[in-house]
C-alpha cells in the first residue's frame, strides 16, 4: 500500500513539474483553451430579498436618524464648504456634517439609475443597471502567489501578468483595480506606470484609485487618451470609474473625498462603498450594520450629487462580519451572504446600480476557498449585483492576489454566466423526435438529435477534470489547484497585446514622461 501511495505521488509530481507541456498539447489539439465567448450579462431570475418590506423601511429610516442626530465626518475643508452651502449643518470648529433627511433624499434621487462604462475597445463597453452584471478581476491585494512562486510582495511584474491573464479571460469584464499593489515602483509615480499598462495591455474598462485629487486626475486623462476622445467626449462617455470606501464608522477620509470630486465633476462614475464589518466597524447586528453602511452610502451618494448633480455613481454593498474569537475578518459566510443581498435591496429602493463582491478569507486555494467564494458569488447574482468586484483571484480576506484563484474562479464565474442564459423552449428543444426514435428502454447516445448537438449541448469546464479515476491518475492525479497552475502559464504563453493605435501609444508616453518629470503625486 506504501508503494501504491508512493507511485501516486511521483506521478502527482511528475505531472506537477512537466505537465504544463502535456496540458498545452492535449489542449492544442483540442483546438487551443476552450472558453465562453464574451458576451454581456444579463440576469433573468428575480432578485432574493432577504428584507421584509417593512423592514427595509426601518433600515432606511434609522439611516436618516443617523446622519440627522450623529452625522458623518467629512475630512476635507472643501467637502464641508459644499455640503454647507447645500444647506447640510456643518458644526463649527469641527469635520461633523448632520444632515436633513429631505436633502438626502433629493440629493441621492439625482443620481442615474444606469449608465454605460466605455472601454477602449467598444466591443467591450458595459452598462451598469437594470438587470446587468459584470465581474472584475480582484483588486488592491498588497501580496501575489501562485504554487510555484509562493506567496511574495507584490511587484510590476506579477502586477502586468495579472492584467494578461484578465485580459485573456473573456469571462473577466473589467478590472475594478489593480489587481496587486506594484510595490516596487515608487509611490509618487507608480499610479502613470500601472494605469498606463491598463491601456497597453488590455482593452478592457478599468479602473484608478481616488487617493488624492492628483491621482485621479492623472488615471483620468490616461482613459481618455487610451480611447483617443477628446475632453467634451469623455464628460459625455464615462471611461473610467473609482470605488470609494468610507473610513466605518461614519467617516469619510480626505483623499477619498478629493478623488470624489475629481470624478463627479467629469461625470465618471463611483462606488461609493463603506467597509462595515459587523462587531468592529458596525454594530454586532446584521440590521444594525447595514443601517449604517446605508447612512454612509447615502451621505457621499449625496455629495456626488451635490458636487454634480447627475454624475454616476453605484451603491456598494460590503457588510461582513469578524471571528469573535480572533477578530479577523469572515469573508463568504452566512451573515455576509444575507448582508449582500439585502445590499442589493437597498440599491433598488433608491433606485440606483449596485456593487458586490466575491470573496473569502481562505489562506491557500482548497476547498474553503471554492465555497466561501461560491457562497459570496451567489449572494452578488441573485442580490442582482451590477457590479462584482474581485471576482477572481482574491485570496486572504484581500490580502493576497492568487494566479490560480484567478482561474477557478473564472470556473465558477463561467458557470454563473451559463446558469443565467435562459432555458430555450421550443419545438426543436422539446425534442420529440429523439423521444419517437428511442422510445421506451432505449438510450440517446446515437440518437440523430444528439449527433446534430453533442459538441456544444452542454456547458464544458475550463478547470474541473471530468474523467474517471483511473484516467485522471493516468494523466497525473493533479488537483485543481494544480490544473489551474497549468492554466494560467499556457493562457500567459498564448497571450498576445490588444491592438493600440500608434499615435495613442505616442500621446501616452509622452504624458507619462512629462507627469514623471513633474514629480507624479508628490503632493498629495
Amino acid at each position: 500500500m506504501e508503494q501504491d501511495r508512493d507511485s501516486r505521488r511521483n506521478r502527482r509530481r511528475r505531472g506537477s513539474a512537466d505537465g504544463d507541456a502535456g496540458t498545452l498539447e492535449r489542449s492544442r489539439a483540442r483546438g487551443g483553451f476552450q472558453q465562453l465567448p464574451w458576451r454581456n450579462l444579463a440576469n433573468p431570475y428575480s432578485p432574493i430579498e432577504v428584507v421584509s418590506a417593512d423592514g427595509l423601511e426601518a433600515i432606511h429610516q434609522t439611516s436618516l436618524e443617523i446622519l440627522e442626530e450623529i452625522g458623518m465626518d467629512f475630512l476635507h475643508p472643501e467637502a464641508l464648504a459644499i455640503l454647507k452651502a447645500a444647506g447640510a449643518e456643518v458644526t463649527p470648529g469641527s469635520e461633523r456634517v448632520r444632515f436633513d433627511r429631505g436633502l438626502i433624499e433629493t440629493a441621492v434621487g439625482k443620481a442615474p439609475s444606469d449608465f454605460k462604462l466605455h472601454a477602449r475597445n467598444p466591443k467591450h463597453d458595459l452598462t451598469f443597471g437594470g438587470n446587468s452584471i459584470a465581474f472584475c478581476e480582484v483588486a488592491s491585494a498588497p501580496n501575489v502567489s501562485d504554487i510555484s512562486g509562493g506567496r511574495r510582495v507584490g511587484n510590476f511584474k506579477d502586477y502586468c501578468d495579472l492584467l494578461r491573464l484578465g485580459q485573456q479571460l473573456n469571462i473577466i469584464h473589467l478590472f475594478g483595480g489593480y489587481p496587486v499593489e506594484p510595490v516596487d515602483l515608487p509611490p509618487a509615480t507608480r499610479h502613470l506606470d500601472a494605469v498606463a499598462a491598463f491601456v497597453t495591455l488590455t482593452d478592457k474598462a478599468f479602473h484608478g484609485y481616488s487617493l488624492g485629487r492628483q491621482r485621479i486626475v492623472d488615471a483620468i486623462e490616461i482613459a481618455r487618451i487610451g480611447r483617443g476622445i477628446s475632453h467634451d467626449r469623455l464628460l459625455r462617455e464615462p471611461s473610467i470609474f473609482t470605488v470609494v470606501n468610507t473610513s466605518s464608522p461614519l467617516r469619510l477620509d480626505g483623499p477619498m473625498i478629493e478623488g470624489l470630486i475629481e470624478m463627479a465633476k467629469l461625470n465618471q462614475p463611483a462606488a461609493i462603498t463603506p467597509f462595515t464589518l459587523s462587531g468592529a466597524m458596525a454594530p454586532a447586528t446584521i440590521a444594525g450594520a447595514l443601517a449604517q453602511q446605508n447612512a454612509e452610502a447615502l451621505a457621499a451618494i449625496a455629495f456626488v450629487q451635490l458636487v454634480n448633480p447627475g454624475a454616476p455613481v453605484l451603491y456598494g454593498g460590503f457588510t461582513s462580519n469578524v471571528d469573535m474569537k480572533s477578530g479577523a475578518p469572515a469573508f463568504g459566510t452566512p451573515e455576509y451572504s444575507r448582508a449582500a443581498l439585502a445590499g442589493g435591496q437597498l440599491a433598488r429602493r433608491y433606485g440606483l446600480p449596485y456593487r458586490s463582491s466575491n470573496v473569502n478569507a481562505a489562506n491557500v486555494v482548497d476547498a474553503q476557498a471554492a465555497y466561501e467564494s461560491q457562497m459570496s458569488i451567489w449572494a452578488a447574482v441573485m442580490g442582482h449585483g451590477n457590479m462584482m468586484m474581485h471576482g477572481a483571484g482574491w485570496m486572504e480576506g484581500g490580502l493576497t492576489a492568487s494566479f490560480e484563484k484567478v482561474i477557478l474562479d473564472a470556473e465558477m464565474l463561467q458557470g454563473m454566466a451559463e446558469f443565467l442564459q435562459p432555458i430555450e423552449v421550443n419545438a426543436d428543444s422539446l425534442a420529440m423526435e429523439a423521444v419517437r426514435e428511442v422510445g421506451p428502454g432505449g438510450h440517446y447516445f446515437g440518437a440523430q438529435h444528439t449527433l446534430a448537438r453533442y459538441e456544444n449541448a452542454f456547458y464544458s469546464p475550463i478547470l474541473s477534470d471530468w474523467r474517471n479515476f483511473q484516467s485522471w491518475e493516468e494523466a497525473g492525479a493533479l488537483t485543481a489547484t494544480e490544473r489551474a497552475h497549468q492554466i494560467y502559464k499556457q493562457l500567459l504563453t498564448e497571450y498576445e497585446p490588444p491592438a493600440l493605435d500608434a499615435a495613442i501609444a505616442d500621446e501616452l508616453e509622452a504624458f507619462i514622461a512629462k507627469r514623471k518629470e513633474e514629480g507624479g503625486a508628490k503632493a498629495d
